[in-house]
């Protein structure tokens, strides 16, 4: 279901042109239910222009819902055409996002973070002949490989990272990027050695005023040489990057100690200056230990924000394995990874991750600052009454995930849909049939919802629910 229409428009519209608009609007989605064999869905990304790689996937497994339809179709997207088929999930939701580019939109304060961050590393880090040690790239497609996404990430084939209910596959071998890192590889091969990449993602996932099916990530990743990573190290030159040794809790078998922990030293530099920068001075950081399939050791930073602990991002020391395989076998490397979402909320204090999509000129005007580093604090709009609707149903015997059920009420209600909660779930003790009850919380971030209007989406869902995902209403 697509938004609604102008939402800079002035708010003491009739209640006759709110509810037609929503009938409008009801309408269309089922309409594109029924004739759609598209499943619902999210995620994925696209480095190389033209260089493919062989596409790895595992059939889905028994408790993920096949494909229904669209196979033999063919579905366009940013001027290319992708063959539909049974890993085809896209719906139009996601669709209607696609090549939006919220980071490059200047002034939206995701455009600020990202510009902030840029910045800090054109000036801090600089290369031999004056210019930029980083490279930024930050209008890579979002279409990617399955292989780029997964395998050259060393991403294993049964790996539940890989599922349908996660991720937004095009068919078996594309997929809208879940993470940028899955353009590491291609710049790795390219030759570069330090760069940022920062684009939207796309992974299918809860409801709630902290996610959202697309949101924004800036990636870096730095190698190193034997040279560059031992300068200015006393009696550097008889110290090694490699050994062969066994893999531990702190290090690859490949790596020498004193290489990772000159390596993990400036890793952690790197990303207190940044943080610093970010949210000023006198900053409390910690370290928490974490496992990512493409880093080893591996780490989430926590910053203490206002009284509170949060994580900002992850990183570590790259899978040697990954490095080897894109042609610096030489060389040994970090890479992390931040969501602008997440540090825009925190920085200027926006509650609901769904405003990063508005086109009010209440929100978007806030952010028009002369100066990137000017502080904004978020002023709230009019914070509109919710209307919260129940649906509970009989799951099916197999092939039900809760991720297509929140894709489906994403494709029906829209950003009129604040969350949705699983608040029971319950097992007949006779025939051993599960059901689900799910409260769905509606709130439209512009104007107050009727419970009248609001009651016909809610009815679209429940019957979208019946006919696409073959549950048995409770209602």
């Amino acid at each position: 279901m697509r938004p609604l229409k102008n939402p800079g428009r002035s708010l003491d519209r009739t209640f006759h042109e709110s509810f037609e608009e929503v009938s409008t609007m009801v309408c269309s989605a089922l309409r594109r239910v029924a004739n759609l064999p598209v499943y619902l869905v999210r995620t994925a990304s696209s480095v190389s222009r033209g260089h493919q790689h062989p596409a790895l996937g595992s059939r889905p497994a028994a408790s993920e819902p096949a494909a229904q339809g669209a196979q033999g179709s063919v579905l366009e997207l940013l001027g290319q055409s992708y063959p539909q088929d049974d890993y085809s999930n896209l719906s139009r939701k996601v669709l209607s996002r696609v090549g939006r580019n919220l980071h490059n939109q200047q002034h939206h304060p995701l455009w600020l973070i990202k510009e902030r961050v840029k910045e800090h590393f054109y000036k801090q880090y600089v290369g031999r002949f004056g210019t930029p040690l980083f490279s930024v790239y930050d209008d890579f497609s979002p279409v990617v490989t399955t292989w780029q996404n997964f395998d050259s990430l060393l991403i294993p084939a049964d790996h539940p990272s890989r599922k349908k209910g996660d991720n937004y596959y095009l068919n078996r071998t594309h997929m809208l990027r879940a993470h940028t890192s899955a353009h590491q590889w291609d710049l790795l091969h390219a030759g570069l050695d330090a760069f940022l990449v920062v684009g939207d993602v796309y992974r299918r996932d809860q409801i709630d005023s902290q996610h959202y099916p697309i949101f924004h990530q800036l990636e870096a990743v730095r190698l190193f040489s034997k040279h560059e990573l031992f300068a200015g190290v006393k009696d550097g030159e008889s110290l090694q990057l490699f050994e062969q040794s066994s893999r531990s809790a702190r290090k690859q078998e490949t790596h020498t100690m004193e290489a990772l922990k000159l390596l993990e030293f400036d890793l952690k530099q790197t990303l207190t200056r940044l943080v610093t920068h970010l949210f000023g001075d006198g900053l409390d950081i910690r370290w928490v230990d974490c496992y990512f399939p493409f880093t080893h050791p591996s780490f989430e930073m926590e910053i203490n924000f206002r009284g509170e602990w949060l994580e900002v991002l992850g990183c570590g020391v790259m899978e040697q394995q990954l490095v080897n395989s894109a042609g610096a076998q030489d060389k040994i490397g970090w890479a992390f990874g931040l969501g602008l979402e997440r540090l825009a909320m925190i920085l200027y204090n926006i509650p609901d991750i769904r405003l990063f999509w508005s086109e009010d000129e209440r929100f978007l005007r806030q952010f028009r600052v002369s100066d990137i580093h000017q502080p904004v604090t978020f002023q709230p709009l009019s914070r509109y009454p919710a209307v919260i609707n129940d649906i509970s149903f009989w799951l099916p015997s197999e092939n039900y995930a809760e991720n297509d059920f929140y894709d489906l009420v994403r494709t029906i209600g829209g950003d009129l849909v604040e969350k949705v909660d699983l608040i029971d779930k319950f097992e007949h003790p006779k025939t051993r049939r599960t059901s689900h009850c799910y409260r769905i919380t509606y709130r439209h971030m512009e104007r107050t919802l009727s419970q009248k209007e609001v009651r016909r989406v809610h009815q679209a869902v429940q019957e979208a629910a019946v006919q696409l995902l073959a549950v048995e209403g409770r209602f």
